[in-house]
């Protein structure tokens, strides 16, 4: 092999390393923040879920606002 195509391999080498290492720090740094705690609250209380979308209604809806399935109740 000549010096030429020496350098493109280990420049090559470097970039998949140096793109590796920040795709895992990515990953680490979105994995702690979906670890932590939401300060505000989101309460399921009155909610029904469509059984065929699966959306939360308002328990007073006889109809689900994201498909349009009749819900029980």
């Amino acid at each position: 092999m000549d010096d030429t195509t020496t350098i493109a391999l280990v420049v090559a080498a470097v970039v998949g390393i140096v793109a590796t290492v920040l795709i895992l720090r990515r990953q680490r740094k979105t994995d702690e923040e979906a670890a932590r705690e939401n300060p505000y609250a989101t309460s399921t209380e009155g909610v029904k879920r469509c059984p065929h979308c699966g959306m939360g209604n308002l328990w007073t809806e006889s109809r689900c606002v994201s498909c349009g399935t009749k819900l029980a109740g």
